[in-house]
């Protein structure tokens, strides 16, 4: 009999074990990927004391950085917002000629690289473009200026919003907007009263995946900024800027904030997911 018995494998036995070694792996990998470039980030930044860490944001260049980030995102990010919502809406509740071409221009920056992404921008409205003179005699500047990074980050972030509601919304169908509707309720109240409500934390978690790659975006900006120190910098570019002058220290001490920013986020989605748990799985079977 326990010869017979041998001969059979013990299938939960084999399960737990290699549910042992998948979740090793993972650890390893979130460890080596994740956890490890995080540590020796802060790790560097308060190598030389706090002394240094500290002096790092007292750079007028620095300064000037932080603030550009924080102005670019307060500008790119309420326009996603608008637009996401818009563009979910749409796809989501009606039907309409061109709706794949709009779900496949909503995608596009996630297949384009940023780098050409700002390339098209300089292209459109640099120098050597038909609309550059035209909006240089005017006294508008877009390269390297404001409104090109705007621009350029708009673009790369506009799908982040969308695509969070798009499939949120498909779910929930339009039985409830169908009954405001019939009960009276314009367009503007059905969407403000009913669909709103439904997608908010939705929205939220959009909103906040948006804004942390529109402080973080590198590529796009980098094409448009022109490096100009105090003036067109972001804290990515100044970051590289200090480190290609081995300034270390002070480069991995900005580095930290767009560090604490992710880490934020991600504590701000958790803390929704603990909180408001229940209720957005029940806005998501609504």
């Amino acid at each position: 009999m326990s010869e017979t018995a041998s001969r059979y494998r013990d299938p939960a036995g084999e399960t737990a074990f290699w549910r042992v070694i998948l979740t090793l792996i993972a650890v390893a990998f979130l460890g080596i990927v994740v956890v490890l470039p995080l540590v020796t980030v802060f790790y560097e930044a308060f190598r030389k004391g706090s002394d240094a860490f500290f002096e790092a944001f007292q750079e007028p260049d620095a300064i000037a950085a932080i603030r550009l980030t924080l102005t670019v995102a307060a500008i790119a990010v309420p326009l996603n917002l608008v637009f996401g919502v818009a563009a979910a809406w749409a796809v989501a509740k009606f039907e309409f000629r061109g709706k794949t071409f709009l779900v496949t221009l909503i995608d596009l920056p996630f297949s384009i690289s940023p780098v050409i992404s700002g390339l098209v921008y300089v292209l459109l409205f640099g120098a050597q473009s038909y609309l550059g003179p035209i909006l240089k005699s005017q006294g508008i500047q877009i390269i390297f200026a404001l409104p090109g990074m705007v621009l350029a980050t708009i673009f790369v972030t506009f799908p982040f919003i969308a695509r969070e509601l798009i499939p949120l919304m498909e779910e929930q169908g339009t039985g409830d907007e169908e009954a405001a509707l019939s009960l009276g309720a314009s367009g503007w109240q059905t969407f403000w009263y009913v669909t709103l409500p439904n997608v908010k934390w939705g929205l939220l978690y959009g909103v906040l995946l948006c804004n942390a790659r529109a402080m973080g975006e590198f590529g796009a900006v980098s094409v448009v900024s022109g490096h100009v120190r105090g003036l067109t910098e972001t804290m990515p570019l100044h970051i590289e800027i200090l480190y290609n002058e081995y300034n270390f220290a002070a480069a991995f001490a900005v580095a930290t904030l767009l560090a604490l920013l992710a880490l934020v986020t991600l504590a701000l989605k958790t803390i929704l997911e603990l909180r408001y748990g229940d209720e957005i799985a029940a806005g998501r079977k609504h």
